[in-house]
């Protein structure tokens, strides 16, 4: 947790940011059961409610009024029965005062404080629940049909509260560079570990060790797989064999819930073959040339400089034809890369895309206001600011299925030379993830000069050395 100060500014920003004449509620998450209530997973915050309140602590609901500097945690005091468990906890009043807040009461008051705004004509801001009993709870506080949550949530909400939490202020820079070293001690250990016969469960079960060790856990279910051609591929079945390319992405998060987001291939003997040295330094340069251009009010360009730069080193290949901004225009590379380059990074692993493109919500309404919204809850609109923290994460891969099925449509036959595709089913895939952060004039990665093996000299040497 950061100073109370930090979340008495941030709520005070977003009160200037709002429009007058409402209250915003934002729920913190509750216990998440594994299997019956008293063993639930890892405790997890809600990201928005942990980015104004600051608080660990579940079962929680946060207001803040927009027309008065007036804010308000409500919650339970835990009892006596509680205490034998777990020890002394503090008070929701302690709480409160912790993070700089002045008034607090019991949980079920957070429904009569909802209510009267609602009564006295105020708007009542809220994002889309992502959980089902965040759901429930805010249908309890507002009176709202579970089914109408997507018709009354806050554009003018979600807008604000991605705009502050895609800028990154210096504390949350450094948070950041926190969970680097998480994320480069997580990919070097699965280097080190990685050679034939061993199983790619062990892999990902030491990674995940690592990041309890120096963190709070991983900030995703790793991929660590031999089948690189399925991007979001979390089975860890597999045994590494000679031969082939491991794709571990992967990252971790700090004590406070910044997130790291990394990704490497490499070979399970410790070599790349020629072939795969010569794939993987396609997507190395896409990835370069990502960090070399990238700087404030960019991201489609970002998107189709890493596109070009694939099209030309697979034409290079032998693997596609013509020219290659007339294969980017025409969607080609999209067989090769159907994802986008990246996405934001903070709180959460895709930040803020609960509230946007990602979440369930209907966001029309955000579209309608497409101009205004620069933030990464959608992409095609994003204008990247200093302080934003993005992934940079070209790739190549060779999904048999998709080859097939663009092979029968006849797409793009004179952009993909589909005769020597055949041969590269069994190959896998290639994908090379950094975290930027853009800055005035352009862009650092974190972690400085120090960083995770990404070239194919630095991968041998170090798996040869490890």
């Amino acid at each position: 947790m950061f100073g109370k100060q930090t979340y008495i500014a941030r709520r005070n920003e977003l009160r200037r940011r709002m429009p007058k004449g409402g209250i915003v509620v934002l729920i913190g998450n509750g216990e998440a059961p594994r299997n019956y209530f008293d063993n639930a997973y890892g405790f997890r915050q809600d990201s928005t409610f942990l980015y104004y309140f600051g608080l660990q602590n579940a079962n929680l609901v946060g207001v803040i009024d927009l027309d008065n500097e007036r804010d308000i945690l409500f919650g339970d005091d835990y009892t006596v029965d509680d205490i034998i468990w777990m020890g002394p906890q503090p008070s929701v009043k302690e709480l409160a005062e912790s993070v700089g807040v002045g008034e607090s009461a019991p949980f079920v008051a957070a429904r009569d404080c909802v209510q009267a705004a609602m009564r006295g004509g105020r708007k009542v801001h809220y994002l889309v629940p992502y959980r089902g009993e965040g759901v429930l709870l805010m249908s309890k506080l507002t009176g709202i049909k579970t089914s109408e949550h997507y018709n009354h949530y806050s554009t003018d909400l979600a807008i604000n509260v991605a705009a502050m939490r895609e800028v990154k202020s210096a504390e949350e820079i450094e948070e950041m560079e926190r969970a680097f070293e998480i994320g480069y001690a997580m990919h070097t250990t699965a280097m080190r570990l990685t050679k034939p016969g061993v199983g790619e469960r062990m892999i990902a079960g030491a990674m995940e060790g690592v990041t309890h060790q120096l963190g709070d856990g991983v900030s995703f279910h790793s991929i660590v797989s031999q089948h690189g051609e399925t991007l979001h591929n979390h089975s860890h079945d597999g045994v590494c064999e000679s031969g082939r390319l491991l794709l571990v992405d992967a990252g971790g998060e700090t004590v406070n819930n910044y997130c790291s987001d990394h990704t490497r291939t490499f070979p399970v003997s410790g070599k790349f073959s020629p072939l795969q040295r010569d794939i993987y330094n396609v997507v190395l340069h896409a990835h370069d040339e990502v960090l070399r251009i990238a700087k404030p009010g960019m991201y489609t360009d970002l998107h189709n400089a890493s596109y070009k730069a694939l099209a030309e080193g697979l034409i290079g290949l032998g693997l596609m034809r013509g020219n290659a901004e007339e294969a980017v225009a025409a969607g080609a590379v999209r067989l090769f890369m159907p994802h986008g380059l990246g996405h934001g990074l903070g709180m959460d692993v895709h930040d803020c895309e609960a509230m946007g493109e990602r979440g369930m919500a209907d966001y029309g309404a955000m579209l309608a206001r497409a101009d205004e919204i620069d933030t990464c809850i959608i992409r095609e609109r994003w204008r990247l600011r200093p302080g934003t923290v993005l992934t940079d994460e070209p790739g190549i891969y060779f999904i048999p299925a998709y080859i097939e099925q663009w092979k029968a449509e006849k797409r793009c036959e004179e952009f993909i030379n589909y005769s020597k595709l055949e041969s590269l089913y069994n190959f896998g895939g290639i994908r090379i993830e950094d975290d930027l952060l853009i800055t005035e004039s352009g862009n650092t990665m974190l972690g400085g000069d120090k960083h995770i093996p990404v070239t194919v000299e630095e991968i041998e040497a170090f798996m040869a050395e490890n």
